[in-house]
């Protein structure tokens, strides 16, 4: 199947999980993961409609952003983890940061974005299952305390939400819970109504389990395999 008729195919798939869930469509975004993917794949999936796109490595990105450059109104999210000493060329290249995994981070991230004279939107990531080889902070964490805390003064960031990615698993529906628990703990967050912290955006789901992700709240699926195909391992 060519990428276009991919996308057709999740779209029907998102749109099915949500009418289960008895929500509208309209509500979810669906995310292109473009990591690894080469610029005239990603403008494939530009021109079958998708305008939301999400990279793991900055340097990839950009080695890649030049020739993509064009496409105007294409949003791009950095989703994989950040190092703090690569802060400074994401605050350049991405329009958000969806993987804020310590108050440090935000800090520098903050910083760079003032420097640019730009306001990023960006996600405090959740280690929802505790795995110790995965970044994000543990729900329980005071960590996240800290950062909602210091929402105030990062003044060009954006707190929109969570992003999340339960432990693996063949199975989509043994990571119900854990898109439960992530949802529960949005709603928990935003029914404090902290100042300068959005709640909005819930990101969790990817190629093999986004639709029970949806019918648990997500708002925003990130999908790659589904819509580019198998990819080389990076």
């Amino acid at each position: 199947m060519s990428i276009s008729e991919n996308i057709a195919d999740v779209l029907q798939r998102l749109s099915a999980a949500a009418r289960r869930a008895r929500r509208s469509p309209d509500e979810i975004a669906l995310m292109a993961v473009s990591k690894t993917v080469a610029p005239q794949r990603i403008r494939e999936a530009y021109d079958a409609g998708l305008r939301v796109f999400g990279e793991n490595r900055v340097q990839e990105f950009a080695g890649k952003a030049g020739a993509l450059v064009d496409l105007m109104d294409a949003e791009w999210h950095m989703i994989g983890h950040l190092q703090t000493n690569k802060v400074g060329k994401a605050a350049e290249l991405f329009a958000a940061v969806d993987s804020i995994d310590s108050l440090k981070l935000a800090e520098k991230l903050n910083a760079a974005a003032e420097n640019l004279g730009k306001k990023l939107a960006v996600l405090i990531e959740v280690n929802v299952g505790g795995e110790a080889a995965k970044t994000g902070i543990v729900p329980d964490s005071a960590e996240i305390e800290e950062i909602l805390r210091a929402a105030p003064r990062l003044e060009s960031l954006s707190f929109q939400g969570l992003m999340t990615v339960p432990p693996f698993t063949d199975d989509p529906q043994a990571a119900r819970g854990h898109f439960r628990k992530s949802r529960e703990l949005r709603d928990t967050i935003a029914a404090r109504k902290l100042p300068s912290v959005g709640m909005d955006v819930l990101s969790m789901g990817m190629s093999h389990d986004f639709e029970v992700a949806i019918e648990e709240g997500s708002t925003c699926v990130r999908v790659g395999t589904a819509i580019f195909g198998e990819r080389a391992k990076a």
